[in-house]
This record gives structure tokens, sequence and C-alpha cells, in this order.
């Protein structure tokens, strides 16, 4: 199984190197980081520990994930699955390892790593979050019929199945994105508990009441844009 390893970064340079050590380098093949736009030196520790760097300044997490996606798929041969995890070392990059054993022993095509089902750090998860959390899936349950816990960023997909989505959302959509398309397709979907801890830096979007707003607003509108386009 030929894995590569995509990770958005922006002013990272805290803890970007602290997640690519910490990664299961034997079992991937490319781990792209792909700079949004720090005015730090991310890409500079990324490309020092081994990461291939791609940059795109128009910001925003879902551009950041597309435009990497772009880098992976110039490769003369393309991987059978793609890992997404955070640049801020909140996410265990050790855990890649039972994703993908449960992405295969399960013949999954999409795994989401729950920090609702897992062991989060007391503080990981701001009350806004999790409230967040629990209306989206809840939604995503009465009108896609999914049950899902969390929309967290630590997961893995088969590349056909990725590419079968047709990925568009260019910033906070991103996540609710894959998991609403994967079950409007009826993909093959499971959600593993992994731990969460306290981020490396202050967070661009739960950290700041302006972030939490427009990620909340722009999750709960792609989740009824899908709905009514059916």
């Amino acid at each position: 199984m030929t894995v590569d390893v995509i990770i958005p970064a922006l002013n990272e340079q805290g803890s970007i190197g602290l997640v690519l050590e910490a990664l299961p380098r034997h079992l991937i093949r490319n781990v792209y980081v792909c700079d949004n736009g720090s005015s730090d030196r991310t890409a500079d520790v990324a490309s020092s520990h081994g990461a291939i760097v791609v940059c795109e300044p128009r910001r925003g997490y879902g551009s950041a994930c597309l435009k990497a996606l772009d880098a992976v798929a110039r490769n003369d041969s393309l991987p059978n699955v793609v890992a997404f995890l955070d640049a801020d070392f909140s996410d265990d990059p050790a855990e890649l390892i039972l994703l993908l054993d449960h992405l295969e022993s399960k013949h999954l095509d999409l795994v989401v790593g729950s920090r609702v089902l897992g062991n989060a750090d007391p503080g990981s998860l701001t009350p806004v979050q999790r409230f967040g959390n629990a209306l989206s899936t809840l939604l995503i349950r009465w009108l896609f019929g999914y049950r899902y816990t969390d929309l967290g960023p630590f997961r893995v997909i088969r590349y056909d199945r990725l590419l079968q989505l047709n990925m568009t959302d260019p910033d906070f959509g991103w996540t609710v994105e894959m998991q609403v398309k994967a079950a409007k397709l009826k993909m093959r979907v499971g959600e593993l508990p992994v731990r969460y801890r306290k981020r490396v830096g202050k967070s661009k979007v739960s950290g700041t009441l302006s972030g939490a707003m427009g990620a909340g607003s722009k999750i709960l509108y792609t989740i009824f844009k899908s709905y009514v386009k059916g």
C-alpha cells in the first residue's frame, strides 16, 4: 500500500518538525507540507525534515489541501491512500498506523480519527468545538443517514475514492465536505478513537471568536448546500 501524507501549515515553525519526526515514515512514500502563506520558517523546517514543500498563497485550509493534491497528482505513480493531519501537533502522528490498519482490515474507503471518541487532553477541544461537532454530526445523521461523531482533521482515504468526491471547498468546509460527499456516495466509512492534545501555538480558528464563528457557519452552510443539491 502506497501512502502519501498531506499537512496544511500556516506559521507552524514550532510544531511542524515535531509532527514530521513523529510520523511512521516507514509506512509513507511522500509527505507534502503546503505552506499556506507563512511569515515564519515553516517551509524551511518542513523541508529540513524531508517533506516536499508546496506553497499556496491563497489562505484557507481547503486551498492548502487542494494545492498539495495537485502535487500528488503530478507524481509518476499515484498513491493508494492519502492521509491528512494538522501541522500543530494536536494530532498524534504515530496513530496513523492505527488509521491505516482500520482502513485495510475493515475494507473501508475513509477513516476519520474521532477526537470525541478518543482521549482528548483537557482544554484541547473547546466547548464551542464540542458543540459544533455535535450539531454538525447530528445534522449529517438526520439529512444523510450517516453516523459520525467528529469532523476531525486526522483522516485517511483511498485515493481513487477521494478523486470521486471532487473536493472544492477552499477553507473551513473541507473536512465536512469530504464526509458529506462520502455519505452521499454511500462510501464505506469508519471512525477510530484518536488522541488529541493542546496544539503548539495559538489556533487560527478556535483561538478567536471570529474564527470559530466563521468556521461554524461555513460548516453548516456546506451541510445544507449539499443536501439541497441532492
